[in-house]
């Protein structure tokens, strides 16, 4: 579950190394409860080209829909709602009463407590949603995201927002794990944008656990998915899960980049073509 995006914080100074190593014994999910204190939404959104939706999207209907996983307390979900729709930090719902007819964003994240906040500090309750779900759980997501497509007529989100969430499926459900994932990303979206953390968050990642005098995340050291980790999951989805790689908008100031991918999947194809005839 990602670190994320939404409420209206103000941000804080960025967390101690020992406040960060005694948050992982409570997060080894990476469902850190201060994730934004320490990397702000703006490191990310600041890379985004503003009207991405209207050059990705010229002629689908609205509203287009989009998939946040690993959303932690939302503020990286509500920032990027705002920027990919132009909208003012002071605007909310009562402000922008139209914003859900272009956009409706899920918002996911295994962290009930998080879901929890992001829901009493969302600006936009009529648009963004936000739900405790183990993305990792088949039993549990395919209904429920089954169950949103189909309120708007849809079999596949518009676009999914991945934002370093791969890590922690990765370390807790290893190798196997990590391309079961990015190939069910891949399936259920036209667009996938994807925030992939670096090796070296791995080792800090088991470095902090080990400080706190627990063992090694269970598949560490067995991983064979290993090294540049934006190229190994630019790999696994250009190669195994039929998607092009659009587009790197660049890295933050942590040294992440921002992949956008595409479907090469007939069945998104199809959807819009359908929408471009109406």
């Amino acid at each position: 579950a990602r670190p994320a995006g939404g409420a209206e914080e103000k941000m804080a100074a960025p967390m101690s190394e020992r406040s960060l190593v005694s948050e992982l014994g409570a997060a080894p999910y990476g469902n850190f409860h201060n994730y934004s204190r320490f990397h702000p939404p703006e490191g990310r959104v600041s890379l985004l080209p503003g009207g991405l939706l209207r050059s990705l999207f010229p002629a689908a209907s609205r509203p287009l829909l989009g998939l946040d996983v690993g959303c932690n307390s939302g503020e990286l979900s509500v920032a990027l709602y705002r920027h990919l729709l132009g909208l003012q930090e002071g605007e909310g719902s009562l402000d922008q009463p139209a914003a859900g007819k272009d956009l409706n964003l899920l918002c996911c994240d295994i962290d009930p407590v998080l879901i929890e906040r992001a829901q009493q500090c969302s600006p936009f309750p009529a648009s963004i949603s936000f739900a405790n779900l183990d993305i990792m759980d088949s039993s549990a997501r395919e209904p429920f995201l089954s169950s949103y497509l189909g309120r708007f007529g849809h079999s596949t989100f518009d676009i999914i927002f991945c934002m370093s969430v791969t890590m922690w499926i990765h370390l807790n459900h290893g190798d196997s794990g990590l391309m079961e994932f990015l190939s069910f990303l891949s399936s259920l979206c036209k667009y996938l944008l994807i925030e992939p953390q670096p090796w070296k968050c791995y080792r800090a990642a088991a470095r902090r656990l080990r400080k706190l005098g627990r063992n090694d995340f269970d598949h560490f050291r067995s991983l064979a998915i290993n090294g540049d980790m934006a190229e190994r999951i630019t790999q696994i989805l250009t190669k195994d899960c039929a998607m092009e790689l659009v587009c790197c908008f660049g890295s933050t100031s942590w040294d992440r980049s921002l992949l956008l991918f595409k479907s090469n999947s007939s069945n998104h194809e199809g959807r819009e073509s359908s929408e471009q005839e109406q």
